[in-house]
């Protein structure tokens, strides 16, 4: 066989590239929950014969993509490929094999070409609701959490499971959005099916080896050389989180060698009660997109690239949750872990990690309160999304209201609105909420809002950084913590449990802003000043700096 130029392996790739893309849109496009049409809480991505994956689309987040990488090693293991047929889809949430929680559905779906299986594509994204006690951390387990799905067959031979979708239907309090979900994934596994066949054809290929080889090699090759350049050496850092019935530790061990990057947990608090547990395919996810945001950023993420990190943990820590423990909220504290890691790095390359940010979302399930359906009265569940500040980076400010890491975009307040019956007020970003230094961190929002017809609800609350802030580096402040409260009651709430919202209530949330980065003395004048008149900085919140003139 003739081998294929480098330059053509190249065009090949990218094409590559834009089929996983059109794949992530033609599932943000088909959505029905507002958490994947207008949040992008997915992933999609196309894999070799062999499960490895090949490219992944650039719309996603770290949490479904890498997750994605690892699940259909499992699903190409458990289903022989001789026995799959062209129009099978496979399907799973277990968080354990899946993306750490019930509510991610991750679909696979062979590729056939002439009669043979040359590859395959997946797809994850989030159901707003799949029963139980509904998308919060209260659970005493996976059983409390909802409805688990074991790796099955979705779809047979073009044939969609109706036993399985009837029971999915029966166990949601959204039956309609998760039906409409459910298909808006099959048609993105069978949009990249049809790309991923129709680029194959157009090039004259039978099969992905070649072209697999190419982009995992050069992307092995890539990051090693990446590795290279990071001082070898052991470096370790500690967290200190809220946590729910205590405070939590995480510890992370970084080790850097020649032929890789591992991260070890060993030292992190044991499982809580309830679910703010994290399997560890989950945390693995953030830990190694966190250490890629630094180490090769430029390469594409995909077996070859993410191949030199590994991450381990002792069974039963937090950040490696064993079965049946809870894990509905698992990204409160997995989305902590960059944070927890980039704290390692920082010491072998202190000028290019950037101060710790807000990292876990503000992420607000709500749904009716249960005798509102008791009464005939208006039911919903909906999953709105805020975030707070990005920690300052070494030669730039922090990104206000930015979802860093999870790549989730803040939920619109109309699309709330229409929703579910609450009123969004106001929605703003919190002034002096970045911690001051040479560079400032980003700021957090100040979210406020009400029942729109009088009747309660309930939210579920599973946020961190409400008493330990991001803390800043080189010399940089903390950003401003979290708070959540009543405005016409005592005292703030807890960031954990299940909040009754009264139809008289006025709800008022505050993110966390990031940590600045270096000395404040150092700040140009220029930039406080452009902040004093953009209101991102008050008068008061400016003597942090020394002052104003």
């Amino acid at each position: 066989m003739t081998q294929t130029s480098a330059a053509r392996l190249q065009v090949m790739w990218n094409r590559l590239l834009a089929v996983v893309e059109e794949q992530g849109q033609t599932l943000i496009r088909a959505a029905f929950s507002p958490i994947v049409r207008e949040c992008g809480d997915i992933s999609a991505g196309v894999f070799d014969v062999q499960g490895r994956m090949l490219a992944q689309a650039v719309t996603g987040t770290p949490g479904h993509i890498n997750t994605m990488a690892e699940a259909v090693l499992h699903l190409r293991e458990r289903f022989p490929v001789q026995d799959m047929k062209p129009g099978d889809i496979y399907m799973t949430n277990d968080p354990w094999l899946a993306s750490g929680h019930l509510n991610d559905f991750l679909l696979m779906m062979p590729a056939f070409k002439d009669g043979r299986v040359v590859g395959f594509t997946s797809c994850t994204s989030h159901l707003v609701d799949l029963g139980g006690l509904g998308m919060g951390p209260e659970g005493s387990d996976i059983y409390d959490e909802g409805l688990l799905i074991p790796p099955c067959k979705l779809v047979d031979q073009g044939e969609l499971n109706a036993l399985l979708m009837d029971i999915v239907r029966a166990n949601s309090r959204e039956p309609i959005a998760n039906e409409g979900d459910i298909y808006a994934l099959v048609a993105c596994c069978e949009a990249g099916v049809n790309r991923l066949v129709a680029m194959m054809e157009e090039f004259g290929i039978d099969n992905l080896e070649e072209l697999g080889s190419y982009i995992i090699d050069t992307s092995r090759r890539g990051t090693l050389e990446a590795i290279a350049k990071v001082p070898e050496g052991v470096y370790k850092n500690v967290l200190r989180m809220d946590g729910y019935e205590n405070e939590l530790e995480l510890h992370a061990t970084l080790t850097v060698s020649k032929s890789g990057l591992h991260v070890d947990f060993t030292g992190t608090s044991g499982c809580s009660r309830k679910g703010i547990n994290v399997p560890l395919n989950y945390a693995t996810a953030y830990t190694v997109f966190a250490l890629r945001c630094i180490v090769g950023p430029d390469i594409p993420n995909n077996a070859g690239s993410l191949e030199p990190f590994t991450v381990d943990g002792p069974k039963g820590c937090i950040l490696n949750a064993q079965r049946p423990v809870p894990v509905a909220m698992r990204h409160t504290l997995g989305q902590v872990t960059p944070d927890l890691v980039l704290g390692c790095l920082h010491q072998a390359l202190p000028d290019q990690v950037p101060a710790e940010g807000a990292s876990c979302m503000f992420d607000l399930p709500m749904r009716h309160a249960p005798e509102v359906a008791a009464r005939g009265g208006r039911q919903f569940a909906i999953e709105p999304v805020h975030n707070g500040g990005t920690g300052a980076r070494p030669h730039t400010d922090g990104l206000s209201a930015t979802a860093y890491p999870s790549g989730v975009f803040g939920s619109q307040v109309e699309i709330t609105e229409a929703v579910a019956p609450v009123v969004m007020w106001r929605r703003e970003l919190r002034p002096d909420s970045g911690g001051a230094g040479k560079y400032r961190g980003g700021l957090g929002q100040r979210i406020e809002m009400t029942s729109s017809n009088g009747a309660p609800f309930i939210v579920f609350l599973s946020v961190e950084r409400l008493k330990f802030p991001a803390l800043g580096r080189m010399g940089g402040q903390p950003g401003a913590p979290g708070r959540i409260r009543f405005r016409d009651r005592d005292g703030d709430l807890p960031g954990k449990g299940e909040l009754r919202v009264e139809g008289d209530d006025y709800l008022i949330f505050e993110t966390p802003g990031g940590g600045g980065f270096g000395d404040v003395s150092e700040r140009d004048p220029d930039a406080l000043a452009l902040d004093l008149r953009r209101g991102l900085v008050s008068v008061d919140g400016a003597n942090a700096y020394g002052g104003t003139s």
